[in-house]
């Protein structure tokens, strides 16, 4: 995939020394960067935690988006008023409010509504 977007993340991937691998669907630029890691290992897990969020943050700063083609996920909630602002964040709760007043379908999934 040279040359298509998870190029742009090779080198801060490779920064660690953690085995990783990066798949896609260049037809619609979506990229999934994957780290083996220990899970037993604090410190492994603090480098992805950290990685992770340099990578979100690079994509959000280069017009890309902090979700994939399966929405915002738990993992990546607090990204999204960074990338879609307050303002926008805050429709989409009158939206969600107005078509689900019960909070049944997928709470919690994309924001909290309090």
């Amino acid at each position: 995939m040279d040359g298509a977007p998870s190029g742009l993340f090779r080198g801060a991937a490779d920064a660690p020394g953690l085995p990783y691998w990066i798949v896609g669907h260049v037809g619609d630029g979506n990229f999934h960067l994957s780290y083996l890691l220990d899970p037993n290992d604090p410190a492994e897990a603090a480098t992805a935690e950290r990685l992770s969020e340099q990578m979100v943050q690079r994509a959000i700063r280069l017009g890309g988006t902090c979700t994939g083609e399966h929405g915002i996920g738990l993992h990546k909630i607090g990204y999204l008023v960074d990338e879609a602002g307050a303002g926008a964040v805050a429709q989409m709760r009158l939206i969600k409010r107005a078509l689900d007043p019960k909070n049944i379908m997928n709470p919690g999934k994309i924001f909290a509504l309090n």
